[in-house]
């Protein structure tokens, strides 16, 4: 973490110099945002029987975060490429790595299903506001693939295993429900509030707010009521496909 916290430092400085480009900033930021939670979720995954080292699955998913970020800046096409991280993932699932996350085998047929109804009805209603809002309208276009595959393999997994299934999860078993379900839906809002990406618009940020603490909040109960962190991530996929085709007129 302190390396990766150094690098973005050094890139920031050099792009401030001038002796980089922005886009090399935010290609290094993804890498340090999203690589530095799953990589601390691997870290409290890791210290959990069967125990693993941690270092060489974190160096790879930095790795590939950043080369499809890269690639991404130099053609959207490229974006595809953020879909080696769940493959890595389901790889690093399948050796057990992630048990202590509620990633594990077998798949909770049952709980997916509530975990796609769940995003469905939180996209839907999100599309249905959008398309009735003054100023929005929902959109398919080639960048919307594009969104949708930096979620797919940046945002959704390393919000999910981070703030669910580290956090959540250590901090349902010494306290209730309702307390650990909160702290770990105000980290994570407090992570989208600092992305310098959001919309600063105030009816964005107000969606935001509401749409993010209900997926939250359901995520969490759904890792607690089924023991699999797999519903929520099939929720937030959805979800946040939703919002991908949401666009400012």
């Amino acid at each position: 973490m302190a390396t990766l916290v150094a690098t973005l430092a050094v890139c920031a400085a050099l792009v401030h110099s001038h002796w980089l480009p922005p886009s090399s900033l935010r290609v290094v930021t993804v890498a340090v945002v999203h690589g530095g939670l799953l990589t601390i979720a691997f870290g409290w995954a890791a210290t959990s029987p069967p125990q693993w080292r941690p270092l060489g699955p974190s160096v790879i998913i930095i790795l590939v975060l950043a080369g499809a970020a890269a690639g991404a800046r130099w053609d959207p096409r490229a974006a595809i490429f953020y879909l080696a991280s769940p493959l890595w993932l389901t790889f690093m699932t399948i050796n057990g790595r992630l048990d202590a996350l509620g990633l594990r085998w077998p798949i909770p047929v049952g709980g997916s299903l509530l975990g796609l109804a769940a995003g469905l009805t939180l996209g839907g209603h999100m599309l249905l506001a959008a398309a009735v809002t003054f100023g929005h309208r929902v959109t398919t276009d080639s960048l919307v693939l594009t969104a949708i595959a930096y979620d797919a393999g940046a945002n959704v997994p390393s919000s999910e295993l981070f703030f669910r299934g580290a956090l959540f999860n250590r901090l349902q078993r010494r306290w209730s429900f309702a307390a650990a379900a909160t702290i770990a839906t105000a980290m994570g809002l407090l992570r989208y509030l600092l992305d310098p990406l959001l919309p600063r618009a105030p009816e964005v940020i107000v969606g935001m707010l509401v749409y993010v603490t209900l997926l939250g909040v359901i995520n969490a109960w759904l890792l607690w009521w089924s023991g699999s962190l797999l519903p929520g991530l099939v929720a937030s996929l959805v979800f946040f496909a939703a919002y991908r085709m949401v666009a400012a007129v």
